[in-house]
């Protein structure tokens, strides 16, 4: 689906440069979270969306394919690590790798069969196969079904970093979250980030030129269903559970809900649409079923007053890239 997104500034150097500012003030502030007396388990699950909300906007921020499905990247790698840290015995860096090395086939097969489409259809098959998958992950019996995997261990890091210290775990959630993060921002400042952002704004310039559009989005896909997968294989320690919800449908819907909000096509906009709606999610549970009914006003407010989103709006005010 072709999206324009007037957020997006050219790869300047004084765009880069005011966005790896950016980057050391959200580095130095998440690194000072600990010693604040912020609820540690909401900052590590908020990390993990905020990754999987930046690997979609790779996909449609700059590639201009909207996704239903990625929920199938969390759920998977969640299922596939949990079950290889509780019943094979994986020590957490190997449990990550399975769950991130799922993840990444999954993209690369369900990336062939999506890709063939375009727009609406595209963003449909997706859907498909994501609820495909949900109701595989149902009846398997090594997901346990509706009760999911629960009491996964979270071990020793490298047989050195005990994850069952809450501290200790948030620098590696931390950790984890910054590596996708500047991986996504190398790949978005690269020749393959300008062809993909081409692509986005005219396809049909862009075969003009030579370029093989078909390969560029697939990997863009690929990249983003495996970063997607990495977040659920880092949410499954946080939360130490791997459960339906996250392949079902809903979820696909709030990982466009944080990229919208935070700025669609902006670096930013996703880490501040998730930790927006993880607050509220956090904050506002004693209002039970009315949390989404507030979720969808303030969609619909952002939608009509804030089109580009939270950070696509102060970019574009002080015309900025963010």
């Amino acid at each position: 689906m072709a999206t324009m997104t007037d957020t997006t500034m050219p790869a300047t150097p004084r765009a880069i440069h005011d966005e790896m500012i950016a980057f050391g003030i959200m580095t130095a502030l998440l690194l000072v979270v600990p010693l604040t007396g912020v609820y540690p388990f909401f900052v590590m699950q908020a990390l993990c969306f905020a990754l999987l909300a930046c690997a979609f906007n790779l996909l449609i921020g700059y590639g201009g394919l909207l996704s239903f499905g990625h929920a199938m990247f969390l759920g998977t790698a969640g299922y596939v690590s949990a079950h290889a840290l509780k019943v094979w015995g994986l020590s957490p860096e190997l449990g990550i790798v399975a769950g991130t090395a799922a993840a990444a086939g999954l993209a690369v097969i369900t990336g062939v069969v999506a890709i063939r489409r375009q727009g609406i259809y595209f963003a449909m098959i997706t859907l498909a196969l994501s609820q495909l998958l949900y109701f595989i992950y149902l009846q398997t019996p090594f997901t346990h079904g509706e009760d999911g995997i629960q009491g996964i261990p979270q071990g020793y890091l490298f047989g050195v970093f005990n994850l069952s210290n809450p501290i200790i775990l948030y620098y590696v959630v931390l950790a984890g979250f910054l590596f996708g993060f500047l991986l996504i921002f190398r790949t978005i400042n690269s020749p393959f980030g300008e062809v993909l952002k081409s692509i986005r704004e005219n396809e049909q310039r862009a075969i003009s030129l030579g370029y093989k559009t078909d390969q560029y989005k697939l990997l863009a896909y690929i990249i983003s269903g495996t970063l997607a997968g990495f977040a659920g294989s880092l949410k499954v320690f946080v939360a130490q559970n791997a459960s339906l919800t996250d392949v079902h449908w809903t979820m696909s819907g709030e990982i466009v809900l944080m990229t919208l909000v935070g700025g669609l096509g902006t670096i930013f906009g996703p880490v501040v649409g998730a930790f927006v709606i993880i607050a509220m999610q956090q904050y506002l549970a004693g209002f039970g079923q009315w949390v989404t009914v507030i979720q969808g006003a303030i969609f619909v407010i952002c939608v009509l007053t804030f089109r580009r989103g939270v950070i696509g709006e102060i970019a574009h005010y002080f015309r900025r890239s963010l």
